[in-house]
């Protein structure tokens, strides 16, 4: 019984190459590496009178009538392929030439390492019928053929170029490709046949139009090539054209989800997020769009309220049109309308999932009657295909987003769904964060510790203790934060604020900029950078009060530090704040940290400055408001030395220490303002946990730097992540190499997760964009996001650095 399976050789000699009936017309065997049969087929046999059984298991060379010629191959080595003529010795003695082809196989294709040989028995003879199969090939070949002489007029077309342009071949010989077409596409197109027959030179070309009396719209690839006699003489050019619609629709479509990620959510309002994603699809997706949220978020897989006299309330938020004014929209932005539970904005919300009616569908035409002036609109423009797709983000569907085609004369394609689900999902994410600040700035914060980090995160980077109180005669709410945020490369965020002032605007006001601040640190901006965005912020805040006459009217102070455990560097930048205090631990001793003071903000126009700090392993950095400091009975400076002998004295604990700064200087007595403390403690990541290498400008690189990740990934424990890991560097470097200029940096770091970084010297931030069928790139950065947990670019003073992060596989 045969055990090779399918395509490959079996332990008994099973010929993995044998399967036509008529398969003994060609001789084949088999040769093991060193040149030993091991297969020996009908053919063969009939070629040269030996068995199989006289012949598997004998050197090969016993069959040839010569010595081995020169050129072939040897037994265990050799060029993937060789062909020639070989003297062979028949069984009864005769001698006889043979053509042959040869094959080197390998154990990478699933062969063991020998050889092929095979050679033709019947069918070497060329016949008439031969000679007429160019022609038959020419006229049924799947792909559009044409032939055009030296003049540009149409000689010849197959069967499938006759489809295209809808004329057969005797109805336009003669014609030049401008007058068959008579499109402004055609036109470029004789252009470009000129130039070919001008230069002799082959081209490509692309192009798009109707043809063949057809209404939609195709994408073509053609391949011009000049055609020369046996004399070498140009005698004519050849057009072949393949339809690449499909290709060529899904770039498009891609594009537009990559162009929605770019444009929606701008802003951190409802309305404009809403019309940014109405504005995005028309005309390129649908011909009319709206979104219509609900009163209150619904949760996924939750029953639908109680309707109101059976029908679910939506809230029209935008639309756009391809036409003028609008004719399609049946209430304005602002207003609510109802919608009966039957109706496919209700079955999107109860199901998740969208919603696509066509005109063939029975449910199309009760949903244009479900209103008594959508019906008479939808048959006045002709509507024919509508799609309803649920806003759904963190388990909650926020509404829906609805779309309508009446121009366009295909209805909604599976591919058309996906990309609408694609949009609105991110739409959805910026709406509900849209929807969320929006809440903030509208609602009193509450008190101010639910306001500040119930937990700080504790990171590798730094160990964290804080402390807030409120100031004495107060509500409790007021305007001090701190938090603690996690960058890119483990790095760490610290900072803290103070708004002036108590009470809720106080509040708000800082619930809005710690917001802010959340936001901006996420895109890496660098702390002189944050703060001038913080900045502008704070004027805007001053123009909603409604009653500000000036820059300035809503005071604010902040301190923003950015820690990077990998080479101990601190970069700090203050806007009127109080500088920090450090403790440095090889000495004991402890300063003030000297930093550009920068102007409070909200004045907008002043520039701030950072400062960078190298810490030890075990400094502890002290951030605060000036209520720690400040006393109406002692001025800051004797403030900062009681804070000095506070933070210098022993204290078990970071958490024991920060206690000790608070009753120091406190003294027990409640404080006369609000006072926000926070403390870090630096700690370093153990070198064997980063790895960097200075990459070379040369593609070859790439494979030198997959091994030294490998080698790296290896030491470390997570052969798991090798293969993951070589392709998003090789995409990163590949990128840079192409992209940038001058030197090239890989580092690799092991944090809570694997962390890849690439930088170069290039400020231009990557996108990701669709490659087309026939592109050579243009999928590094796709592959990238696919593959790893998060990314991004972080923008350096000479460059900038993009990384990647890989979950680390679960342990027992």
């Amino acid at each position: 019984m045969s055990t090779g399976g399918p395509g490959h050789p079996s332990q008994d000699g099973a010929d993995p190459w044998s399967g036509p009936p008529d398969e003994a017309a060609t001789a084949r065997a088999v040769l093991d590496a060193s040149g030993t049969v091991t297969h020996w087929n009908d053919g063969a046999r009939r070629l040269l009178g030996h068995t199989a059984a006289e012949t598997v298991g004998r050197p090969a060379a016993d069959l040839l009538a010569d010595p081995v010629p020169p050129g072939v191959p040897p037994p265990d080595g050799g060029p993937p392929l060789w062909k020639g003529r070989v003297a062979l010795r028949h069984r009864d003695g005769r001698r006889l030439t043979a053509r042959l082809l040869v094959h080197r196989l390998s154990e990478r294709d699933g062969h063991p390492d020998g050889w092929l040989a095979v050679t033709p028995i019947t069918g070497t003879t060329r016949t008439p019928q031969d000679d007429q199969l160019p022609r038959s090939a020419f006229l049924y070949a799947p792909n559009a053929l044409a032939l055009y002489d030296t003049d540009i007029r149409l000689r010849r077309a197959n069967r499938a170029m006759e489809e295209v342009i809808g004329v057969t071949e005797d109805e336009v010989r003669g014609l030049r490709l401008s007058e068959i077409g008579g499109k402004p596409q055609s036109i470029d197109l004789e252009e470009q046949l000129r130039e070919a027959v001008r230069t002799g030179r082959p081209r490509d070309v692309r192009t798009r139009l109707r043809t063949g009396g057809e209404t939609r719209e195709h994408a073509w690839l053609g391949r011009i090539a000049p055609v020369w006699d046996q004399e070498g003489r140009l005698v004519a050019v050849a057009l072949a054209a393949v339809d690449i619609t499909g290709e060529d629709r899904a770039r498009v479509r891609l594009q537009l989800v990559n162009d929605a990620g770019r444009r929606i959510g701008s802003t951190l309002e409802v309305g404009r997020t809403a019309q940014e994603l109405v504005d995005v699809c028309v005309p390129r997706l649908a011909d009319f769009a709206t979104v219509d949220l609900l009163a209150a978020p619904h949760p996924h897989g939750a029953a639908l309220p109680a309707l109101e006299e059976g029908a679910l309330t939506l809230r029209r938020v935008a639309h756009r049109s391809a036409l003028p004014e609008s004719p399609e929209a049946l209430v304005a932005d602002g207003e609510v309308w109802d919608h009966p539970v039957s109706a496919s904005p209700v079955r999107a919300v109860l199901s998740g999932e969208p919603v696509v009616l066509d005109r063939e569908d029975p449910d199309f035409l009760a949903w244009v009657e479900q209103d008594p002036v959508r019906g008479p609109r939808a048959r006045e423009l002709g509507v024919h295909s509508a799609l309803t797709v649920p806003l759904s983000a963190r388990g909650m569907t926020l509404g829906v987003a609805q779309f309508a085609r009446y121009r366009r004369p295909d209805p909604f394609a599976p591919d058309d769904v996906l990309v609408a689900r694609e949009i609105a999902a991110r739409a959805a994410v910026c709406l509900d964060n849209a929807q969320r600040f929006t809440r903030e700035r509208e609602t009193a914060l509450g008190l101010q510790r639910s306001l500040l980090p119930q937990t700080l995160p504790q990171r590798t980077a730094v160990q964290v203790a804080s402390r807030y109180l409120a100031a004495a005669g107060q509500t409790g709410v007021g305007g001090d934060w701190f938090d603690v945020i996690p960058l890119s490369g483990a790095r760490v965020g610290l900072i803290v604020g103070d708004v002036v002032g108590h009470g809720v605007q106080a509040s708000a006001t800082m619930g809005r900029l710690r917001t802010a601040v959340r936001t901006l640190a996420d895109v890496d901006l660098p702390p002189d950078e944050l703060l001038t965005h913080l900045d502008d912020l704070v004027l805007r805040l001053s123009e909603d009060t409604g009653v500000a006459e000036g820059p300035g009217d809503i005071g604010a102070t902040c301190l923003y530090a950015v820690y990077d455990p990998v080479n101990g560097s601190c970069t700090v930048a203050r806007a009127g704040h109080p500088p920090p205090v450090l403790y440095l631990p090889e000495t004991e001793e402890v300063i003030t940290v000297e930093l550009p003071a920068g102007p409070p903000l909200g004045l907008g126009g002043l520039p701030f400055e950072s400062a960078e700090l190298t810490l030890p392993e075990g400094s502890v950095l002290a951030l605060f408001t000036d209520g720690l400091v400040e006393r109406r009975e002692r001025d800051m400076d004797e403030g900062y030395r009681r804070l000095h002998r506070a933070i210098a004295a022993p204290a078990p604990s970071l958490d024991a220490r920060c206690e000790e700064v608070i009753s120091t200087l406190l003294a027990g007595e409640p404080p006369g303002d609000d006072v926000a403390l926070l403390m870090a403690r630096t700690r370093m990541l153990d070198e064997r946990h980063v790895a960097a290498w200075d990459i070379p400008d040369d593609p070859a690189s790439c494979g030198t730097a997959r091994q030294d990740v490998s080698g790296r990934l290896a030491d470390w424990g997570l052969t798991e992540l090798v293969f993951t890991t070589e392709l998003v560097v090789t995409e990163l470097i590949a990128n840079a190499i192409r992209h940038a200029t001058g030197p090239i940096r890989l580092r690799l770091i092991l944090d809570r997760t694997l962390i890849v970084e690439v930088s170069d010297t290039s400020s231009t931030a990557p996108h990701l964009r669709r490659a087309a069928g026939f592109d050579e790139g243009g999928r590094g950065l796709m592959l990238v996001a696919q593959l790893t947990e998060r990314w991004g670019t972080r923008h350096l003073a000479g460059g900038k650095t993009i990384w990647a992060e890989q979950q680390l596989p679960d342990r027992p």
